[in-house]
């Protein structure tokens, strides 16, 4: 994924929400959301699934509930004659929980197999972030309030003090708009009304998918592949335990709001 948006308020009955954008070559073929694979740890976990590597971009485990999710991030690559996917993390972080990014940032072995990337680990009480450069690694936890994710990293808000060399278009236009009314995310309720402004700022805010700084993007590239955004995903996780997973395959723009929908789910009672 490109831009991932999480937002945690313990307090509030939805205490977890979290926005999810996958930018890939469009050309590469993917499965919608569901229980994808066999494996005992992973058999409860729900999520899209990249026929290429087998792995996915988001997973959700909804039986604590529990989700992880990855960017691709700047950095020296893995070896290829020992190259691992990316896309088996989110799984791990999504079916082991926090421990798993703990155990990652304490192994350098093992991180050594990725490409770089930004791994989150979220879940009604708090958020990890694991960061991999390909030389070095570091876990952030992010505190309560909305943050911004993209390929350069945590990108909003600012540490105090802190400076973005070159600044990241993307995190000063929709940073502050996703952060200034956060949504109910309540399971119960329809899609617009769940999701409020998060549903518009999702659809790309009227940006054209070429802009700098855009949300939902499309490239056209020399070689006559077409790099752009394959599919969003809104989460919220309830304190109650319930939670909503809403999905919108190759979203455009003009968007079309027909095409978000609800991936049907069910529990452990």
């Amino acid at each position: 994924m490109c831009t991932v948006v999480v937002s945690l308020a313990p307090e509030d009955q939805v205490p977890l929400l979290l926005l999810g954008v996958r930018d890939e070559f469009t050309g590469r073929s993917w499965q919608p959301p569901a229980r994808h694979w066999p494996a005992p740890d992973w058999s409860p976990l729900i999520g899209g699934r990249d026929e290429q590597a087998g792995g996915t971009w988001l997973a959700v485990h909804p039986d604590v509930p529990r989700v992880g999710c990855i960017l691709n991030a700047r950095g020296e690559p893995a070896p290829p004659d020992r190259r691992r996917s990316r896309g088996e993390l989110p799984l791990r972080a999504a079916a082991e929980g926090l421990d798993a990014l703990r155990k990652l940032r304490d192994d350098p072995e093992a991180l050594a197999l990725y490409d770089p990337f930004y791994l989150v680990c979220a879940d009604r009480t708090a958020v990890l972030l694991l960061g991999w450069d390909g030389r070095g690694a570091a876990l952030t936890e992010l505190g309560p309030a909305t943050h911004m994710l993209t390929n350069a990293g945590h990108m909003y808000p600012q540490a105090p003090g802190g400076q973005q060399e070159p600044p990241d278009e993307k995190a000063a236009r929709f940073g502050p708009k996703f952060a200034a009314r956060r949504p109910s995310g309540d399971p119960a309720a329809t899609l617009p009304d769940a999701w409020g402004d998060w549903l518009a700022l999702a659809d790309g805010d009227g940006l054209p998918a070429d802009e700098p700084g855009a949300i939902i993007v499309r490239r056209e590239l020399p070689d006559g592949r077409v790099w752009g955004s394959t599919s969003v995903t809104l989460v919220a996780l309830a304190r109650d335990g319930r939670f909503r997973y809403d999905f919108q395959p190759d979203p455009k723009t003009p968007p079309d709001p027909t095409t978000w929908y609800s991936v049907p789910v069910t529990q452990a009672t």
